[in-house]
């Protein structure tokens, strides 16, 4: 894990982006007129979060849209803000980085379980986090974490679409968070930013708008995918609700009339090129059980003052 200095370096290893954190976590300390906050910086197959512990008298939305800035910030896609649960063994909050509050985020959730590990030391190998979607079970093993998600919702194929005066047709399913699909020849030539954006804000899919994945097929196991996430407002290198959106829309598509499969999914190529590998049961035409695997990559730890 790399670190960086915030104010002043120290050649340890690992190296802390102040010299002066020597732990973890989001505890805030008073710092003459500032608050000190802990901070982790993790990476989860192309999506870089900031996670931190909860703690009293913090803005989270204005403290997500500074940290997240990638001028005047450390960087990252969102906010992570792990805390206390009274149904579940942890809670964790998803601010994006333009300060809205997400309900899930598949990478984002396997950062936090990778993080539990390393820093909270469950008793449970298994352990359920609290998010706005419902409450998920999560593992991690090093550097690869596993989350089950909630069911998905709301499945829609075929959908007729026009985008910039030109019809298209495209899937939409709920992951936790809403997601269009649209299946292309090829993804080289797409204008994600652009194309994305207007898809995202289509009357449609008001008033939560959706987030927008760009699909193409590389044979009946492996898709390659890229994502315009709502939230950051942009393309991103990977998403994992997004990948999950799109094996279960894949697999459907190349297996109309599938009742029953266990263990049926499929393999994400993200922007980034890491792969996520996406699982799930179908059972008389519904699905369920679904689980995302992929990396979870510790980058930096420090302090940041508000």
């Amino acid at each position: 894990m790399s670190d960086f200095a915030r104010g002043s370096a120290k050649a340890d290893n690992p190296q802390r982006f102040d010299s002066r954190s020597e732990s973890a976590g989001g505890k805030v300390r008073s710092r003459g007129f500032m608050k000190k906050i802990n901070f982790t910086k993790m990476v989860g197959a192309g999506n870089d979060f900031i996670v931190i512990d909860a703690a009293p008298g913090l803005n989270y939305k204005k403290l997500a849209m500074k940290v997240c800035d990638r001028t005047e910030g450390i960087g990252a896609d969102g906010l992570l803000i792990l805390d206390k649960s009274a149904k579940a063994d942890y809670k964790m909050r998803i601010i994006n980085r333009d300060g809205s509050e997400a309900e899930m985020c598949g990478n984002g959730a396997r950062c936090v379980a990778a993080y539990i590990v390393r820093n909270k030391k469950p008793r449970k190998k298994l352990f359920t986090v609290e998010t706005l979607a419902g409450d998920i079970c999560a593992t991690a093993t090093g550097e690869t974490a596993r989350v089950q998600l909630s069911a998905p919702t709301g499945y829609q194929p075929d959908i007729p679409l026009t985008v910039n005066d030109r019809g298209m047709r495209v899937s939409y399913i709920d992951t936790g968070v809403p997601h269009v699909i649209v299946f292309v020849d090829g993804l080289e030539g797409i204008d994600v930013a652009e194309i994305g954006r207007v898809i995202r804000h289509h009357e449609r899919f008001e008033p939560r708008g959706t987030n927008v994945n760009f699909v193409e097929q590389v044979n009946e196991r492996l898709v390659n995918a890229r994502t315009y996430e709502r939230g950051v407002e942009d393309e991103t290198k990977a998403c994992g609700t997004g990948s999950v959106a799109v094996a279960i829309v894949a697999y459907l598509k190349a297996n109309p009339g599938v009742s029953d499969k266990k263990a049926a999914g499929m393999n994400i190529r993200t922007a980034s090129g890491e792969i996520l590998e996406v699982r799930f049961d179908i059972k008389e035409g519904v699905v369920s059980n679904v689980w995302l695997k992929g990396s979870a990559r510790f980058i930096a730890r420090g302090e940041y003052y508000v």
